[in-house]
């Protein structure tokens, strides 16, 4: 892609054509992952679109206060989550949920945890105008940036001119959480015969995986992308719903987006609003049986509402869940 940029002085002779060559980043398909959602095709990651996303990404001038931006909260090392039970934003305000973790958002077909959003583009305003989160707007977050001159020359470089819109910014915050894939696990490794092998007990805990975890985490992001009641402990904020905060549907109360179990060792604690401190404590929670609901996943209402899991497996399927953990990523 390139960008022809005329500028003029006060002589005509003195015209100055500068050309900004701006080349797709190549974003690949790993091995038996699904295709890109269709937005992907209609925001294509280039290479100054991915470095002005980061760059907004990390920036701070965005809240209210100047105090939290997007990275705040979804850090590279928790594979872009955090370590607190429920997001923390400008002030120390808590919000309503565990922040989720954001890898492999170009295959995904919802965002949020209750699927609020159908494309990444449209998702950066929710943490921005959000009280307990950023606090803002997105005029507010323009008038603070406009004028410096670091933005204004990504602009120039991404879209052509020094315009800052809503719309160019969400884009580019998108384009870079599209390169954001993980996909260079242990497990990556075994499956694509690169000389890895499991141990013993991941071997084992794989086996526990495909018969007793499968259904919802399926494919190669390990999450079904579906929405379900698996009977956790409820969030007692009157805000919660769940899905049905979306759909306004009670069927849909309480469920939420099954989450992706790669890099999971990395992204404690778990569930909507971070009620297990660790994947031993899910577990746990899963054998000795859940909160009953009307809409109770399937899987477990005809399980007496559990999952039973001996000891043994559980102790298996953590190690094998940890060789989902992707340390180039995070690192």
């Amino acid at each position: 892609m390139f960008f022809a940029i005329l500028t003029v002085s006060c002589s005509k002779d003195d015209s100055e054509l500068f050309y900004y060559n701006n080349p797709e980043v190549t974003l690949n398909i790993p091995l038996g992952f699904p295709e890109f959602n269709r937005s992907v095709y209609t925001n294509l990651p280039t290479e100054y679109g991915v470095a002005l996303g980061e760059k907004l990404f990390n920036e701070k001038r965005f809240s209210a206060n100047n105090t939290i931006s997007c990275a705040s909260c979804h850090i590279q090392a928790s594979a872009f989550a955090d370590n607190n039970s429920q997001a923390i934003g400008i002030e120390g305000r808590v919000g309503l949920r565990n922040t989720p973790p954001i890898q492999n958002l170009a295959f995904m077909k919802f965002y949020n945890w209750d699927g609020s959003k159908l494309n990444l583009e449209s998702q950066p305003i929710v943490p921005i105008i959000t009280h307990e989160e950023m606090d803002s707007s997105i005029l507010n977050a323009i008038e603070k940036i406009k004028n410096d001159p670091e933005y204004k020359d990504l602009f120039k470089k991404t879209f052509g001119d020094e315009n800052l819109t809503p719309e160019r910014i969400y884009k580019s915050i998108a384009q870079y959480e599209y390169t954001l894939i993980s996909a260079n696990s242990k497990y990556d490794s075994v499956k694509r015969n690169e000389g890895a092998a499991f141990t013993e007990s991941e071997a084992l805990g794989y086996q526990v995986f495909q018969d007793k975890c499968i259904s919802c985490h399926s494919t190669e992001l390990f999450t079904d992308q579906s929405f379900r009641n698996i009977g956790f402990p409820v969030n007692t904020d009157s805000n919660e719903a769940g899905r049905a905060r979306v759909t306004g549907n009670m069927e849909d109360y309480m469920s939420f987006r099954v989450p992706s179990l790669r890099n999971v060792a990395y992204t404690a604690p778990y569930g909507s609003f971070g009620q297990f401190a660790t994947l031993k404590e899910v577990l746990d929670y899963f054998d000795e049986g859940v909160l009953y609901a009307d809409n109770l996943d399937p899987i477990f209402k005809e399980n007496g509402n559990r999952i039973p899991l001996s000891p043994q497996e559980k102790e298996h399927l953590i190690a094998f869940m940890k060789t989902l953990s992707d340390n180039t990523f995070v690192n």
